[in-house]
């Protein structure tokens, strides 16, 4: 790999391929070139933000390029695909979530990268692009709420119906509920209690609000038990067009002495702009402002792109997050 890490992008059907380049562009890295199929409805945006890149016809020009790693943000059914040809063709890959869709996909992405040595990372902007994520870490880790025992992970989504594609109200091709957005929150899940594998011990989904969309599900849970903790997730499509925000995210994480409540992006009356962190324990009980807290995965996979290191998120996590999304997405599907 040269000095300078060179990223190339497939896909931008989803507006997360702005955060992910642009965060990459943050720790130095370079945007080379990047493809997509059509017009999607990012394109405009995409131009104004990345205007010096060059567009090639065609995902395998991007992989025949030369760049180290590949930013995958197409449509979700499309992920695992470009993600095993970029891994065979010698290039590390950011994927947005959800990694792929489903448990072929998953088999198939695991066998490149044990094939290829390869890395397969998964941008989940709910923890990695939040510094409130970044300051709950760096509390959890000094013990100030003892251990973690659970998390309670809620993931409201406002629904954006003239915005949305076609693809969004096709079940086959975004997943599911729990495999796009709740995929988040079963990271963070493991991430915080420390867990390696768990186990779903519920899964729903429903599509409450939307009926005419029959491939549409707009409400999801699940229950998660692990030998370190527990956790509950619910995600939906239902924030109301008068909140500031596109969703009021919230994590809280009960320790054994105290807990840390995150509200992401908005406090709800409260103090204005988002990363607030909420700690409680012994001796404190306080509002921090986490918006200097700052997103260390980005330099870390860059880090870990040039070193062959694990730094940024273990492989295993990536594959284990995935895995429990989709036992997930099928047990809520079978019952």
């Amino acid at each position: 790999m040269a000095d300078r890490l060179k990223i190339g992008v497939i896909g931008i059907d989803h507006r997360h391929c702005y955060t992910q380049i642009q965060n990459m562009l943050d720790v130095g890295a370079e945007l080379t070139c990047w493809s997509t199929i059509g017009t999607p409805e990012t394109l405009d945006g995409f131009l104004k933000r990345f205007p010096d890149a060059a567009r090639v016809p065609d995902g395998t020009d991007v992989l025949n390029s030369g760049v180290d790693l590949v930013i995958l943000a197409g449509i979700p059914v499309d992920r695992a695909a470009w993600a095993v040809a970029a891994m065979q063709a010698g290039c590390d890959v950011m994927s947005d979530k959800p990694g792929c869709t489903t448990m072929e996909q998953l088999d198939a992405i695991k066998d490149a990268q044990a094939a290829t040595g390869r890395i397969w990372s998964i941008d989940f902007s709910e923890r990695f692009e939040v510094p409130a994520v970044t300051k709950a870490a760096e509390l959890v880790a000094a013990g100030a709420i003892g251990k973690v025992v659970q998390t309670v992970g809620l993931g409201p989504h406002r629904l954006n119906r003239p915005t949305r594609p076609d693809w969004f109200f096709q079940r086959e091709r975004y997943g599911g509920i729990l495999v796009d957005i709740a995929s988040h929150q079963i990271d963070q899940f493991l991430y915080f209690t420390g867990s390696t594998d768990a186990q779903v011990t519920l899964a729903s989904v429903g599509n409450f609000a939307n009926p005419s969309d029959t491939g549409l599900q707009d409400f999801g849970q699940i229950v998660l038990q692990s030998p370190q903790g527990h956790g509950y997730i619910r995600v939906d499509w239902y924030t109301p067009d008068a909140l500031p925000t596109w969703g009021d995210g919230r994590l809280t994480l009960l320790g054994t002495e105290g807990t840390i409540e995150l509200r992401k992006y908005v406090d709800i009356g409260g103090a204005a702009g988002g990363d607030h962190v909420f700690l409680v324990n012994g001796s404190r009980c306080e509002r921090i402002d986490a918006s200097g807290a700052g997103l260390p995965y980005f330099a870390a996979l860059a880090a870990d792109v040039r070193d062959r290191t694990e730094t940024a998120m273990p492989q295993t996590h990536a594959f284990k997050v995935m895995d429990l999304a989709l036992q997930a997405q099928a047990l809520a599907e079978a019952t």
